[in-house]
């Protein structure tokens, strides 16, 4: 917990020193992050221009992707993905700052209503032939690459099970050609409703999220043997205006992790399991 904190504090120095000379202000800072912080992070922006921030420009998607984007030129300034890989790999390559921890989350399945479940049997229940079970994409989406690794340690408890899971597995989100999913309601719970998955795997935010809007729908808690955690990473982008540096000071400040907390989020000093 002390080796997290001094890292969000080092990286807090660090953008400290790095903001530019004042200047004239951008005319808007531009955010791009994971899917599943579209609602705090939306909180957050607002919260940051409510305080004399400049206005904030967010795009959301799979973090693959937008890491992609970045990549391709896409005129992102501050990248909050759902892991830590993917802005380690654009610090390596030189187009931005260090990456920091500023929250985690956790994989959990979200169940269709109707279907009965729970963590002593959601291994069964995933493995059942009759069984719709979706996840996002690995590759373009970590929660597909968290996916995968609930399926590796399924896999270590009885053997053979990767396979079948990797080759059930609906990828129905995250991926470049998947539908762009609606910003008023959760495209999990859209999902389930129409009946496309029996079993989601999802972050247990986004799953707490869709079980409130669709009736009868539950969020189950995967058994500890096999549950895995999310880690998300910050950075900011070279080039980027003064603007930019204070809004990621701003999500790692007590106000911007107290916005994440409500909305499900763990903070990054808070101790978790090792996975």
């Amino acid at each position: 917990m002390r080796a997290i904190l001094r890292a969000v504090l080092g990286l807090a120095s660090a953008l400290m020193a790095s903001l530019p000379s004042p200047g004239q202000a951008a005319d808007a800072v531009r955010l791009h992050a994971a899917g599943s912080l579209r609602a705090p992070l939306t909180e957050v922006a607002r919260a940051y221009e409510a305080a004399g921030g400049p206005r904030v420009d967010a795009t959301f998607g799979a973090s693959g992707l937008l890491r992609d984007a970045i990549v391709g030129g896409a005129p992102a300034e501050v990248f909050a993905s759902a892991n830590m890989e993917h802005p380690r790999a654009l610090a390596e390559a030189g187009r931005g700052g260090p990456a920091v921890l500023f929250a985690r989350n956790r994989l959990c399945a979200l169940a269709r209503p109707g279907l009965a479940t729970t963590g002593a049997d959601i291994v069964d229940r995933m493995l059942d032939p009759r069984i719709k079970l979706g996840t996002s994409t690995p590759g373009s989406d970590p929660s597909g690459d968290y996916a995968w690794a609930v399926f590796r340690r399924i896999d270590a408890q009885r053997p053979g099970s990767l396979a079948v899971l990797a080759g059930k597995a609906l990828r129905l989100t995250g991926g470049p050609a998947s539908p762009k999913p609606a910003t008023e309601r959760s495209v999990y719970g859209t999902l389930v409703e129409r009946g496309e998955a029996d079993l989601f795997l999802t972050y247990c935010t986004n799953a707490r999220v869709a079980a409130r809007e669709v009736a009868g729908a539950r969020v189950v808690d995967l058994p500890e043997a096999i549950a895995v955690g999310a880690d998300y990473g910050l950075a900011v982008m070279n080039g980027a205006a003064e603007g930019a540096y204070r809004l990621a000071l701003f999500i790692l400040s007590p106000e911007g992790q107290a916005v994440l907390a409500r909305h499900g989020f763990t903070a990054p000093n808070t101790p978790m399991e090792e996975r």
